[in-house]
């Protein structure tokens, strides 16, 4: 009962928009103090002593810096505009370049914000100016941002091997396929309409030669790969660890900038301020559901919803079935990080119990919380880019343009559910 009654009370503070980081505090210590005594609290300090000293979480803020850096100094941008040229004269090509470039910055840094903020200042205004339809060229842009979320390296992948206990280069290696896949049926998607209704996304006049298009887009598109490949191929290889990774992304980031000739002392001072707001944010909602986690664990809820799931007929696919639901709809309404540091824990035992693949049951988790980045009214996607967009475009015009994306990520994420053998890499 106290479960449900430290749960309902930290969805309503959130629902009222309350810090999550306190909410999440807050509640714990009020309802766990009430309830358990104060003394509970007592092996907090050992607790939040356990998440600084985690080398795993070390890989968040270098990730972060990477992929600000990449945005700041208008490496993200050299991108767009070079692959929007070299598609451009397609119908929906300006999109398919959006997707591609979405694909590389997902795999180049794993942070969502960065990815949709940059395509939402620099593809949208193209794609408006090229007359084409308002609701797919956003839900393009908000799609492709969010590949942040399973390509690696994804941050949610970090946070949930350290929550569930998983190597997180293993992670790495089992989302490459799905998010693959997400890109090839997001293309197939804008090529398949751009076919039939060529008059939604009309193709680019395009004055250079293919050759001088050829050039420009390798000199901008290789040395981000090389970065890419360095980063991924060290973990895959087993020569570095994620940690070890992301400070060769992170260091790899700034060469980049001076390679291009963009890097200046001020951008980066910008970029460490940026890295540590949103590194906090992380930290702090980290530290505040350890709290949270602590009380519902010493309250007896976990056994409770372990015994619920248990009895269950269907077992372990009634258990994934009903999971994969809660995180959709909770994804409606509450961020990614919240659920991974308050859901999670409360599914895994459970998941243990039922002898379900760790490493299937965490990218399905993934997939899933990509697609919160979607769903009105709260898709944080949706913010992002409605922060970027011109002030006529309507919020309801977003919406609109997202819902085909996220019935292609519910696809995938069936596909991955009832085929794992085909598409994880073990």
């Amino acid at each position: 009962m106290t479960g449900i009654i430290l749960f309902a009370i930290a969805l309503v503070c959130l629902f009222l928009g309350y810090s999550v980081a306190f909410t999440f505090a807050g509640v714990s210590l009020i309802v766990g103090t009430i309830v358990l005594g104060a003394d509970l609290f007592a092996f907090m300090p050992y607790r939040i002593m356990s998440i600084m000293e985690n080398t795993i979480l070390m890989a968040v803020p270098m990730f972060i810096f990477m992929g600000i850096v990449l945005q700041k100094t208008g490496l993200a941008e050299r991108l767009l505009e070079s692959s929007a040229k070299l598609f451009g004269g397609i119908s929906g090509g300006v999109a398919v370049s959006t997707i591609i470039v979405g694909a590389l910055l997902a795999a180049s840094t794993g942070v969502v914000g960065a990815s949709v903020v940059a395509m939402g200042v620099i593809s949208l205004p193209v794609m408006l100016k090229n007359n084409y339809h308002q609701p797919t060229a956003a839900g393009v842009i908000c799609a492709s941002g969010t590949l942040g979320q399973i390509i690696p390296p994804s941050i949610i992948l970090i946070i949930l091997g350290d929550v569930m206990g998983v190597p997180v280069g293993d992670l790495f290696r089992a989302a490459v396929i799905p998010g693959m896949l997400l890109v090839i049926f997001y293309t197939a998607y804008i090529l398949i309409l751009g076919k039939f209704k060529p008059e939604l996304m009309p193709p680019l006049v395009v004055t250079e030669s293919k050759r001088e298009l050829l050039v420009q887009a390798l000199k901008d598109i290789v040395p981000p790969l090389v970065l890419i490949l360095a980063v991924l191929g060290s973990i895959f290889a087993g020569i570095a660890t994620p940690t070890e990774s992301a400070s060769i992304g992170a260091v790899g980031a700034v060469i980049l900038s001076i390679f291009y000739g963009s890097f200046s002392f001020s951008k980066m001072h910008e970029v460490s301020k940026e890295t540590v707001k949103v590194t906090s944010m992380v930290f702090a909602v980290l530290i505040g559901a350890t709290a949270f986690s602590m009380v519902f664990s010493y309250s007896g809820s976990e056994y409770l919803i372990e015994d619920f799931f248990m009895e269950l007929p269907g077992g372990k696919w009634t258990f994934i079935i009903l999971a994969m639901l809660a995180i959709l709809i909770l994804g409606f309404f509450i961020d990614f990080i919240e659920i991974a540091f308050l859901v999670v824990p409360i599914l895994l035992p459970v998941a243990i119990a039922l002898d379900i693949n760790l490493v299937w049951f965490a990218i399905l988790i993934s997939m899933n919380l990509q697609t919160s980045f979607l769903t009105p009214p709260f898709g944080f996607s949706l913010f992002y880019l409605k922060g970027v967009a011109p002030k006529w475009m309507k919020t309801t015009t977003i919406y609109k343009g997202v819902i085909p994306f996220i019935l292609m990520q519910i696809m995938v994420l069936l596909l991955v559910i009832l085929f794992p053998e085909y598409l994880i890499i073990s």
